[in-house]
């Protein structure tokens, strides 16, 4: 019915991931090689064909398409009065540094974690106060002893949560989550819950988010969240953020609109409406195609490069890979100048990303399968 697997030529669009030489196959940044749904994609036409691009208002389908799939999709109740427009997640992220913490203080993250962190928190004269991730047996879990000591720092005030955890893919569980709550709470840190990757799970896996899990999680979150890389939209520059408690919202709201950052493009909300009420088959679709090429990727790396790990994962369209016995601290450079693959270093996601690499498996097989026989390559080239 979607026909997900045909390549279509990003070459000449201005794209930042395909901004590359001649021979080169981009796998790095998160976004898809893949069309966004034809739903998604009528409504920008429909919305261009009249051609006059004026301001634009949020309206009440706006609200209504977020509140229906969060409740239909992933049971979380919320309503008009809990959210408020922005115009993307990192702006949100870089906005509440600003407004709800002070230069000097800390922002803990899980590493390895998604990259853009560190702008947001650096970028605004606070520190990065790093918890690193336990990793044991090829997976990834908390050591919520050194959690605590983090969360216990007075300078803390503020902690970023991927969820699901990009790169490594983790699914953090109702426990996991009421954890981190509740300790957040005990120690008067914020949590920031970015759920952007929350619809990319394998078919029958679901995410759980953190608004979701009690009272507590309610009182200290704010929780983000976005059509684009679900239906491959960030372009659009568009996102939402839910918060429950008043005042914490509050001056969430007054961030977010003294950044200038709380109006959205002419084509953001006909999008966002489109995907979240008509978009759900080619989502499922989509987590169909995804779930086959990441075990197909993982297959290959165990059969044909055993001395790589892909770390297994059930959440993201990332495949985030252990390549520490090259001996090399930065791998991705090294296959990008021998193979032309481009994947993304790991050591750019922090404490115990050193030595692996994330690849993006948002893309026609055609090119999984190219990448793969890149990555077989390289790794070749390793003992000559």
């Amino acid at each position: 019915m979607y026909d997900i697997d045909h390549i279509t030529d990003r070459r000449g669009t201005y794209a930042e991931k395909w901004d590359i030489k001649d021979g080169e196959l981009p796998m790095w940044v998160a976004d898809m090689d893949i069309e966004t749904a034809p739903c998604v994609r009528a409504a920008i036409e429909r919305r261009a064909s009249h051609g006059i691009y004026g301001y634009t208002y949020v309206p009440d389908e706006w609200y209504d398409a977020y509140i229906g799939w969060w409740k239909e999709r992933h049971g979380l109740i919320f309503g008009r009065e809990h959210m408020i427009y922005s115009s993307g997640v990192v702006a949100v992220l870089s906005s509440v540094v600003r407004k709800l913490t002070s230069p000097g203080e800390k922002v803990l993250l899980l590493t390895p974690c998604y990259n853009i962190f560190y702008n947001s928190i650096v970028n605004n004269g606070r520190f990065v106060q790093e918890c690193e991730l336990v990793y044991s047996g090829g997976e990834y879990s908390i050591d919520f002893d050194t959690l605590e000591m983090c969360m216990s720092d007075p300078q803390t005030s503020m902690m970023f949560l991927c969820n699901p955890q990009n790169p490594t893919g983790n699914i953090w569980d109702r426990d996991t989550l009421a954890r981190i709550g509740r300790m957040a709470y005990d120690h008067g840190v914020i949590v920031v819950s970015d759920e952007a990757h929350c619809d990319l799970t394998a078919p029958g896996k679901e995410y759980v988010p953190f608004a979701s899990v009690d009272d507590t999680n309610r009182s200290i979150g704010i929780t983000c969240l976005s059509a684009g890389k679900t239906f491959n939209i960030a372009g659009l520059q568009t996102a939402a953020v839910v918060v429950y408690d008043d005042v914490l919202r509050h001056r969430v709201w007054r961030g977010l609109n003294t950044d200038e950052c709380g109006e959205p493009n002419a084509f953001a909300v006909d999008a966002v409406i489109a995907a979240f009420t008509e978009g759900g088959g080619w989502l499922d679709a989509l987590r169909e195609h995804i779930h086959c090429n990441r075990q197909r990727a993982e297959g290959y790396i165990s059969r044909e490069i055993p001395r790589a790990h892909a770390v297994r994962s059930d959440a993201t369209y990332l495949l985030w890979t252990d390549l520490r016995y090259s001996g090399l601290s930065e791998p991705a450079a090294d296959i990008r100048q021998k193979t032309g693959l481009f994947l993304s270093e790991g050591r750019i996601y922090g404490k115990g990303g050193e030595g692996f690499v994330r690849m993006n498996l948002a893309c026609p097989s055609a090119y999984l399968e190219d990448g793969l026989e890149r990555l077989k390559k390289w790794d070749r080239s390793l003992t000559v």
